[in-house]
């Protein structure tokens, strides 16, 4: 049995789509028969789930404490997984330190920079530039963490796409691996709530993510000239953690609620008719959408909502970034039933040719047993890699280790 070792920057909810995420991998390693730890410095909330229950050991780990060495010399993980950039360079040097020979894989989640760089240009009523994101100090951190480790896992085709072409990423370092979900067969489908039988728009999204609090900000806005159309509609705004920013445009008067916490998100999609996500910014492939599909929901979004989610495919309903004609869209979408079971279908296509859990899995593992057969050649033709693992693990290692003294002496 191998030891799988995860690095977490928080403990898992299933209120977001890293959490959903981070349990679908979970799932890959535990049908493989890993025995599984999960470890984070991070602090509980009454969200988080408990992973024991999962058959998965958890663990308290702190930062800047060789304490972390201790405990991962003891468990000689065969697999390091890192939740997110920032862990691999608190503790990747570590790792490396104290257990060289295991395959260390960081799950980017999404790309951190290019997210942030977009938030950035949109305050500034900027153009987005690829020249924005190669000045980005958050760039030269994802990336450097990238090019440490053996393997990165990247959630969308079109970030795939761009380090390849812009930051000339080496393939052999990156891997492709959406969310890995069931196939919509004729079963889940008859279990669907018919067109006539759902009613209202409906927005999910958890409210410590920047770009969800803009996307309902402008749904304020865009909302007037739907409900202008639909009178006697009404648009739920579903998320945990709301902000009092989004509590105060809750207006049941005008139809815009804010319904806040979904014990079940997907019982909230099914019933709506339509999902609308106007974001602005932003990065990955989002989980509102996908839910939406499965759920035989057609939606709304924006050109970087809809990024790196469906190749070539139509979308299951309209792509727009002009939110006059995004509110138009949506009103169509709402009223016309041909229209919406057509955009249905498109969903089921997508999720069963992109997202098929089966297919995704068998390759992903494979390639997981393939670099482990073979690692020393993979590391030795990551020379940039490995350069960075020499300066890194100097230049933190001191630093760490200079914190960790400070904090003895406080």
């Amino acid at each position: 049995m191998q030891e799988l070792l995860i690095i977490g920057y928080v403990w898992i909810e299933k209120t977001t789509g890293a959490g959903n995420r981070m349990l679908q991998l979970l799932n890959v390693f535990k049908n493989q028969n890993y025995s599984i730890t999960f470890a984070t410095p991070a602090q509980k909330t009454e969200n988080s789930l408990n992973l024991t229950e999962l058959g998965i050991e958890e663990k308290s780990i702190e930062l800047n404490s060789s304490s972390f060495d201790d405990f991962v010399k003891e468990l000689q993980p065969d697999v390091v997984l890192f939740d997110r950039f920032m862990m691999e360079e608190q503790f990747g040097w570590r790792v490396a330190e104290h257990c060289s020979k295991a395959l260390r894989i960081l799950d980017t989640e999404d790309l951190h920079f290019l997210r942030k760089t977009r938030h950035q240009q949109l305050k500034k009523k900027e153009q987005f530039s690829t020249e924005a994101l190669l000045q980005s100090d958050e760039a030269k951190r994802e990336i450097a963490a990238i090019l440490r480790c053996d393997m990165s896992l990247i959630i969308s085709a079109y970030e795939i796409k761009l380090l390849k072409e812009v930051f000339k990423i080496d393939e052999a370092l990156l891997y492709n691996l959406p969310f890995l979900l069931d196939r919509i067969d004729a079963e889940a489908i008859q279990n669907w709530k018919s067109f006539e039988e759902r009613a209202h728009f409906v927005f999910v999204g958890n409210f410590f993510h920047a770009p969800n609090v803009d996307a309902v900000l402008q749904l304020k806005s865009i909302w007037k000239s739907i409900r202008k159309q639909l009178p006697e509609v009404e648009l739920h705004i579903y998320g945990a953690y709301v902000t009092k920013q989004i509590q105060q445009l809750h207006k049941p008067k005008d139809g815009f609620i804010i319904k806040g916490f979904a014990k079940d998100v997907l019982e909230v999609v099914k019933n709506a008719r339509v999902v609308l996500a106007p974001i602005r910014f932003g990065a990955g492939i989002k989980g509102k959408l996908t839910e939406a599909m499965e759920c035989g929901t057609p939606s709304v979004t924006t050109s970087i909502g809809a990024e790196g989610m469906h190749a070539n495919l139509p979308w299951n309903g309209f792509i727009e970034d002009d939110f006059e004609k995004f509110a138009s869209k949506a009103i169509e979408l709402y009223t016309y039933d041909i229209l919406w079971k057509k955009a249905q279908q498109k969903g089921i296509e997508i999720i069963n040719l992109i997202y098929d859990k089966e297919k995704l899995v068998n390759s992903f593992t494979n390639r997981i047993n393939e670099t482990q057969e073979d690692l020393e050649t993979h590391r030795t033709q990551n020379f940039l890699g490995s350069l960075l693992r020499h300066q890194t693990l100097q230049a933190t290692k001191f630093m760490s280790k200079w914190i960790e003294e400070k904090n003895r002496k406080t």
